[in-house]
């Protein structure tokens, strides 16, 4: 297994990469990079560090920039020194110091130092942190010119994960009674569905189609009503004084009759029955969340586009 040696390399290579990592809203996949290294002649940890950050980008993670490093050493006798770049393994054994600096074009990720003397300088420190800063951005010009951009998807073989979020409210909609309902969705798609108490529905399957499948039917099931939007409702049952519509599933609005047509209606049954599907617009949402529904007001817009 590794070494100390490999679990601190690989270490500050994940703190160096880790800040230009996408949230898990936007990504939300498990992220494991290996870093294999068969032979050196400079640092493996920083070659791991720009290997590692071509590598997310090549893989579809969306990076918010791209991540080089440079490890810097020094040679130092009495009051002269000398700060070198990119040192090879003579140099750093026979050095004074190994100081690894990573980041990117707007500044540092990490950085970590090993000293075999007293300390260092201000002056020492400065050229140091200045002579890296120079070769990051030799570096980082020539991964742009392997790879400029991250690709825009992740691979076709790779699993894919949707997340949406709903309403707390909407949560037991979405998993019915006894799980019946997601487990249905479940069955149909072919994905896995887990729903955090927040809200945050997470939808995992190999396939993309399936997925969107899946988002859809939950966004219809937790669908909210929206203010003046139009929709194609159903009646769901008649009254003397109007109808009762249902424009989304589980969401039922009150279509009053002197909202149904331009004329006079004297009793709703003329007009709609149970069952019918009828155009209408929300034309109101009160506090407590009932929906005043129109078709004239429907037909109005209807007609005038």
């Amino acid at each position: 297994g590794p070494g100390r040696r490999e679990i601190g390399h690989g270490a500050l290579a994940e703190r160096a990469l880790r800040p230009m990592i996408p949230s898990i809203d936007d990504f939300p996949y498990t992220i494991r990079v290996v870093s294999d290294i068969l032979e050196s002649n400079g640092s493996s940890s920083m070659a791991s560090v720009c290997g590692g950050s071509l590598s997310l980008m090549d893989a579809g993670v969306p990076l918010r920039k791209p991540v080089a490093g440079i490890a810097m050493g020094l040679v130092m006798k009495d009051r002269d020194f000398a700060v070198l770049t990119d040192i090879a393994g003579a140099e750093d054994h026979h050095g004074d110091m190994d100081f690894k600096v990573t980041g990117t074009a707007d500044g540092i990720t990490a950085l970590q130092m090993d000293i075999k003397i007293g300390g260092v300088t201000r002056e020492v420190m400065s050229q140091a942190l200045e002579q890296a800063r120079k070769a990051r951005f030799e570096l980082l010009e020539m991964m742009n010119d392997v790879l400029s951009t991250g690709r825009s998807d992740v691979s076709p073989y790779a699993p894919r994960i949707i997340t949406i979020w709903i309403s707390k409210d909407k949560i037991r909609d979405v998993i019915g009674p006894g799980g019946k309902v997601i487990r249905s969705i479940q069955e149909q798609t072919g994905c896995d569905i887990s729903i955090e108490d927040d809200g945050r529905v997470d939808i995992a399957s190999v396939d993309l189609d399936g997925a969107r499948r899946a988002a859809e039917i939950v966004k219809e099931l937790t669908a909210e009503a929206e203010l003046n939007k139009i929709y194609m409702g159903r009646v769901v049952r008649t009254t003397n004084f109007g109808a009762f519509v249902e424009i989304l599933p589980g969401v039922e609005g009150l279509l009053h009759i002197s909202e149904i047509a331009e004329h006079r209606v004297k009793n709703t049954t003329d007009e709609i029955e149970e069952g019918d599907e009828v155009l209408v617009k929300v034309i109101d949402i009160d506090a407590q969340g009932r929906v005043r529904l129109s078709r004239k007001a429907a037909m109005r817009e209807k007609a005038g586009n």
